[in-house]
């Protein structure tokens, strides 16, 4: 069977079933297909040789009807004008799905972060801070850290527009540093607000998370933290894997021992010589399978071999369409990546009024408010597929774009 599996126009087609089912005209589709706006840029940095590499660079901003866009900004060297296109889309719709005055945007370079210094990291950053400043600010579009990018990175853009406007300004930009105005909980927030969907998930589907079997594909930020939470919950992490293959314990694999042993890329399982493939992984027993790497994972050709009951994902898109219709038919249940992780852009919103007000919250406040703001989306988004007889994916796709929808109605746009 053939399958669209690029992620932009994947994204198109459940768009155009959400703003139709949701009674807009096909005006309010041709508004929201496509990001308002999409800036390539060229970046000139000097190496550390002395030579000068010209970088190319990416910000799509997807729709300002509600408020600011909000989105992160990826160094990654395979990434296509529209990967950011459906990127910024999808930050329209998580910032829908958990009710934030934003809408969405995201922003790339394309570059290898490691194969570079960190002098050759930092000129990047400042390089694309300074050609893309005036369509950026904390009142029209907000950066964050996303693929290879982190606080550091955030520092130096926060510093380099600082200086470019003449004044302090941290609400530009967040994920930055505690002490540059970050906030707290902000590293592992997209994790805790994995762990938090999954056990509102767990509740519905009659499972018990304690000895609940887990499957994790990918090792990295998110995914090493959210084994930890799960472990700590009492879930039995039954499987992980990193790029170079995964792992597979029945009884449950040694999670404290494999976070001590992981290295900053989240790579772990060379250290092993018994491994499997991430394939493998997918299809083996467990009540959670956790997307947590890339794309396109898991498609109509191993869709029936899937063995989970819950499919949680933390990635953006591992499941194709054609997948999502096979498992729902089968009653599994699938999180769809605009509702699943949505802790992160929730503990971001949440730095930006902190930096907007100068008043600082405590590590408690942030996870209380964020766990009350993700346990209000789920059901929203799960009521919604129930009343309406659709999968959580088209449900998620309904909630996430309504608000963005019905504000551009109410500017007159549409």
């Amino acid at each position: 069977m053939s399958e669209n599996l690029n992620l932009f126009t994947s994204t198109q087609e459940v768009v155009k079933e959400a703003v139709k089912k949701l009674g807009y005209n096909e005006a309010m589709y041709d508004l929201l297909k496509e990001p308002m706006r999409l800036h390539e840029v060229r970046i000139p940095v000097k190496m550390d040789d002395g030579k000068v590499q010209v970088f190319t660079g990416y910000r799509a901003q997807h729709s300002d009807a509600v408020g600011p866009t909000k989105g992160g900004i990826r160094f990654q060297p395979n990434l296509t004008r529209d990967d950011v296109k459906a990127l910024a889309m999808w930050m329209t719709l998580k910032a829908g799905v958990v009710d934030l005055p934003y809408g969405g945007a995201k922003g790339a370079v394309i570059c290898d972060p490691r194969d570079m210094s960190k002098g050759e990291l930092e000129r990047l950053s400042r390089g694309y801070v300074r050609a893309l400043s005036d369509v950026m600010g904390p009142e029209k579009d907000i950066p964050a850290p996303d693929i290879f990018t982190n606080a550091q990175v955030m520092a130096w853009m926060m510093d380099e527009f600082s200086m470019i406007r003449e004044q302090n300004q941290p609400n530009f930009i967040t994920g930055k540093p505690i002490v540059l105005g970050g906030s707290e909980a902000r590293e592992q927030a997209t994790a805790v607000g994995v762990t938090t969907i999954i056990k509102e998930a767990a509740k519905r589907k009659g499972i018990e998370m304690n000895g609940a079997r887990v499957i994790i594909q990918g090792f990295g930020n998110a995914g090493s933290f959210l084994a930890k939470f799960l472990y700590e919950a009492g879930a039995k992490v039954v499987g992980i894997s990193d790029a170079h293959g995964a792992l597979y314990d029945a009884e449950g694999l040694d999670i404290e021992y494999l976070l001590d042993r992981r290295d900053s890329f989240g790579t772990v399982t060379t250290l092993f010589d018994e491994t499997i493939t991430n394939e493998e992984l997918l299809e083996l027993d467990c009540d959670i399978l956790v997307p947590a790497a890339s794309s396109n994972q898991i498609t109509y050709e191993n869709a029936d071999a899937i063995k989970a009951k819950i499919i949680v994902e933390a990635a953006n898109g591992p499941t194709t369409a054609e997948a999502t219709r096979v498992l729902t038919e089968r009653d599994v249940l699938i999180i769809p990546d605009v509702l699943a992780s949505t802790g992160g852009i929730t503990v971001s919103y949440f730095e930006w009024i902190q930096n907007n007000t100068g008043y600082y919250w405590s590590e408690e406040e942030v996870m209380e408010k964020m766990t009350e703001k993700l346990v209000a989306a789920f059901h929203d988004v799960y009521d919604a597929a129930e009343m309406r007889q659709i999968d959580m994916r088209l449900a998620a796709y309904m909630v996430g774009i309504q608000k963005t929808a019905e504000a551009s109605r109410l500017r007159g746009w549409v």
